[in-house]
């Protein structure tokens, strides 16, 4: 793959994810939101979403939120107050976002996590369930951090790395952080006024890790460049794309695709392909389904495996976990992960996904192994 520039990164996105900072949401000086600037940043996303880009936001904001309703100048030390400030400050971002998105003609879902709930495997695979059944339907999902309950990511204020595994869930191809800086220079430009700015960095390196700095100090957005690196790192691995640009004035996307100064750490490959190369190397199954010769036609056709072509199930595995599936010859076809548990395959084979209701009394996913989760060997 030919690396792209940064607007044309954007242009050939699939989907975007798209990381707001808390200094960029809400004046520092007033504690109150900055209402022009997410209004003019709706502008862009609904004209992304007319030339169909899906668009995810990973949002900071709901402490810095609440830090003036309840009479913080400045944001607490202790962990409660925080919290406390999150709570409130949540429903009023929340708020923030329906008003102003919809009056771009757009259906906001929000969605709340933690870093913990994308290394938990059932959590991890409801929240990538839960955003693709949303964007399927052309919803802008805004993901915060759940700051009402998390502790160090409270302490930290670390989005920039959440929003990296949230580009890695959702198989993204770009990931832009907006930030208060325009993006990488090879030393501190407010002390060194001839700071070399890289435009683009097709390796992070340790010479390039060096370049960030301290981390940065505790404002109302806490996360400084070397967590952005390590966001890099994240998001490239998953063959997501970054983009570090300053997006403190209207209309970010606007302006980074007519050529303003921004960091690219362009990816190598895409997500797909990385997520079936991991597929691919997974070893021992934890079952095995049977499959008819039609089962295997479609799939090598690129179809999903459906349980109608699945004539036997054998193993105990639950949703998430690698099975392999065996053709009439006996020999293994292909491998991937689980929609649903060993019992409900077993209830299912043969039949059809409409009759998922009838026979599991709930629907799950649309096949037993979808396409993106399996490989053929």
């Amino acid at each position: 793959m030919t690396p792209l520039s940064a607007p044309a990164t954007v242009e050939k996105s699939r989907r975007l994810v798209i990381k707001i900072g808390s200094a960029l949401l809400v004046d520092s000086e007033t504690g109150q939101l900055r209402t022009a600037w997410l209004e003019a940043l709706a502008k862009d996303v609904a004209r992304l979403k007319a030339r169909g880009i899906q668009v995810l936001l990973v949002s900071s904001g709901a402490i810095a939120m609440g830090l003036e309703p309840l009479g913080f100048s400045r944001r607490p030390a202790r962990l409660e107050e925080a919290q406390a400030a999150a709570a409130v400050g949540q429903i009023r971002l929340a708020q923030a976002y329906q008003s102003l998105f919809g009056a771009e003609g757009m259906v906001i879902g929000q969605i709340l996590l933690t870093i913990h709930d994308l290394e938990n495997r059932p959590s991890y695979l409801n929240a990538r369930n839960t955003v693709e059944a949303l964007v399927e339907r052309g919803v802008i999902p805004v993901i915060n951090e759940n700051d009402t309950v998390a502790t160090a990511e409270i302490r930290f204020g670390d989005n920039d790395r959440l929003a990296a595994r949230v580009a890695q869930m959702a198989n993204a191809d770009t990931l832009i952080l907006l930030s208060d800086i325009d993006g990488l220079y090879e030393s501190d430009p407010r002390t060194n006024d001839h700071a070399r700015f890289l435009d683009r960095v097709d390796a992070i390196t340790p010479e390039v890790e060096a370049m960030a700095g301290p981390p940065a100090a505790i404002t109302p957005g806490t996360g400084g460049m070397i967590t952005k690196l390590k966001a890099a790192k994240i998001a490239l691995a998953g063959g997501c794309s970054m983009i570090i640009m300053n997006g403190h004035a209207n209309q970010p996307i606007t302006r980074l695709e007519a050529g303003e100064r921004s960091t690219l750490f362009p990816a190598t490959t895409d997500p797909l392909t990385v997520r079936k190369q991991w597929i691919a190397s997974l070893m021992a199954p934890k079952g095995f389904l049977h499959v008819d010769a039609g089962a295997v036609k479609a799939l090598k056709q690129g179809a999903s495996l459906l349980p109608a072509g699945v004539k036997e199930v054998d193993g105990a595995f639950e949703r998430g976990d690698l099975v392999a599936f065996i053709g009439p010859d006996g020999h293994i076809v292909g491998q991937g992960l689980a929609s649903y548990s060993a019992a409900h395959a077993f209830l299912m084979q043969g039949r059809t996904m409409q009759d998922a209701y009838e026979v599991l009394g709930h629907v799950g996913r649309s096949a037993l192994i979808h396409r993106d989760d399996l490989v053929l060997l």
